[in-house]
């Protein structure tokens, strides 16, 4: 029976992939001395926002996901922020492996707009360890689960998820909208000769702060 350990040694914006996507280096220790052929490792990555403070403006940020200040004994609960796996190969003893952790900048999602809420410290993660491992002796191979209770954590720096975020999306954000309220925007784009998707939410920004029948034209 294998005993395994799990540390998070680093987690960083992973600067080439194809989409956001941040890699944490994990540590994982075999004390029973056994040989692993490799592991099917899943992972559970949670965010525990009850473990920090947040400033004043980070408050207006949040408000939507867990109510006025007041409330948050009640509503700081963790939450799940994604899943992943990946391949372990064969080691004795110890070995170091990346777990990719693939992102969405996507305000839908409540733990984008989590994160995207916070300005400066840590963001405090929990990460709950699954999968299957396959091990080799003199009998042959074997198969055992990894333990439901082995799990880690890491307090992931805002700057580290700011880097990511500048890296693939540099100034911008997204927003998922109706395909009616979309064509309707675009009808309301192009009616007014504007070049971009920002000019016509600038527009009708403007035409609300002026009141009902003050439009301003571009």
């Amino acid at each position: 029976m294998t005993q395994l350990t799990f540390a998070v040694v680093d987690i960083q914006p992973e600067p080439y992939a194809a989409a956001p996507q941040l890699t944490a280096r994990l540590r994982i220790t075999e004390a029973s001395g056994a040989t692993v052929h490799a592991i099917a490792l899943r992972c559970q990555v949670r965010i525990l926002p009850q473990r920090r403070g947040y400033a004043d403006d980070e408050e207006q940020g949040v408000l939507d996901l867990f109510g006025e200040r007041g409330r948050w004994p009640s509503t700081l609960k963790s939450f799940l922020w994604m899943q992943c796996s990946t391949m372990v190969q064969g080691f004795t003893g110890g070995t170091d492996v990346d777990l990719p952790l693939p992102c969405t900048f996507d305000f839908d999602v409540a733990a984008a707009k989590y994160l995207n809420a916070l300005q400066d410290g840590e963001i405090p993660l929990e990460l709950l360890f699954s999968g299957t491992v396959f091990t080799r002796g003199e009998t042959g191979f074997g198969v055992e689960q990894v333990p439901w209770d082995l799990e880690a954590s890491y307090r992931l720096p805002v700057a580290a998820w700011q880097r990511l975020m500048d890296l693939y999306f540099p100034n911008t954000g997204w927003i998922r909208l109706d395909r009616e309220v979309l064509a309707a925007l675009s009808q309301y784009k192009s009616a007014r000769g504007l070049t971009s998707w920002e000019a016509a939410v600038e527009a009708l920004l403007a035409a609300a702060a002026t009141g009902v029948g003050g439009e301003r034209q571009p």
